[in-house]
């Protein structure tokens, strides 16, 4: 019985983590595309499109890519059915997957800095650069795709399906592997992927702190007038602004915590598939409890949807 007892552990532990995958993948998607619609319906039917509309839907759209792109193809090979993508479905799906994230930090830094000017004071510099329409954040989304549809490119010579030669080295997805490429290449691409993720993060962590500073006098706004016994109802775009804070506090946290395994799974002498699990877990975080961020706080459709209304 000793004998068999790692084996059926281990079996567990795989039929457990196959569950995780698949309800995180068709729940995150459909709290995504519940938000894509909502917004997409309240677009719809708002006199003006509001640009904090679009940048929701679109970052809807991001998480429903990574979700389909990394999570629905994992939690079918999880389930057994392996080499099911030949190479022009491999080179597809991981392709996705790596523009998608690069979507995905580019949207989520876009939305902080869209939302830091918008509560930002009537006095302020800042004020002017508020978006009026539709159209002027369209022309933003295009150059994300360009750009990360670019950094991306050497996916499609380097990914090849473990269907048409298992004997290479195959990564944790089981279904795809990554060939060895031109090392220079390879440092032209991580550091443009670096200098990416620096320039968005830094935007957004300088947009972040610039609410946490307006959200701290506003707070002080608030105790002075409790104090003076006057009634005071919090602006919606203030309300939005708290949960655009707690949105990007969730990002971080995915991230960097992501990055920080990735670093350790690289460096390690041995494969630890725990950490490996963790880290796909991660992957999908964000995608996954993003749209349930905004659906919890205080029926955020319709705090998004004062958002622009006020001035």
């Amino acid at each position: 019985m000793q004998v068999f007892l790692p084996r059926k552990e281990k079996m567990v532990l795989k039929y457990i983590k196959d569950i995780i995958f698949l309800f995180m993948t068709v729940v995150g998607t459909l709290g995504n595309m519940s938000v894509s619609v909502n917004y997409t319906f309240s677009c719809w039917g708002s006199p003006e499109k509001k640009p904090i509309y679009l940048i929701l839907i679109h970052m809807a759209f991001t998480n429903i890519l990574i979700l389909l792109a990394k999570g629905l193809p994992k939690t079918i090979a999880a389930f057994g059915l392996r080499n099911f993508l030949d190479d022009i479905g491999c080179k597809t799906i991981v392709y996705l997957e790596r523009v998608a994230r690069g979507l995905s930090i580019c949207t989520s830094s876009l939305l902080t800095v869209v939302q830091a000017i918008i509560i930002s004071p009537r006095t302020s510099g800042w004020r002017r650069l508020r978006p009026k329409s539709a159209w002027h954040i369209l022309p933003f989304f295009s150059f994300f795709w360009i750009l990360n549809a670019l950094i991306s490119t050497n996916l499609i010579h380097s990914i090849r399906s473990t269907s048409l030669n298992i004997s290479q080295h195959i990564n944790d997805e089981n279904y795809c592997y990554f060939m060895l490429e031109n090392q220079k290449i390879k440092l032209i691409v991580l550091h443009l992927m670096v200098l990416r993720d620096a320039v968005f993060q830094g935007a957004m962590g300088g947009a972040s702190g610039y609410m946490v500073f307006l959200l701290h006098k506003h707070h002080q706004h608030v105790l002075y007038l409790q104090n003076s016994k006057l009634l005071y109802r919090t602006p919606p775009e203030l309300r939005a602004a708290q949960s655009v804070f707690l949105l990007m506090l969730c990002f971080v946290f995915f991230y960097w915590t992501d990055c920080a395994l990735s670093l350790i799974i690289s460096i390690s002498a041995r494969e630890n598939s725990l950490m490996v699990n963790t880290r796909n877990f991660l992957a999908l975080g964000y995608a996954t409890f993003c749209p349930f961020v905004l659906i919890h706080r205080d029926g955020l459709w319709l705090n998004f949807g004062m958002l622009c209304g006020r001035n």
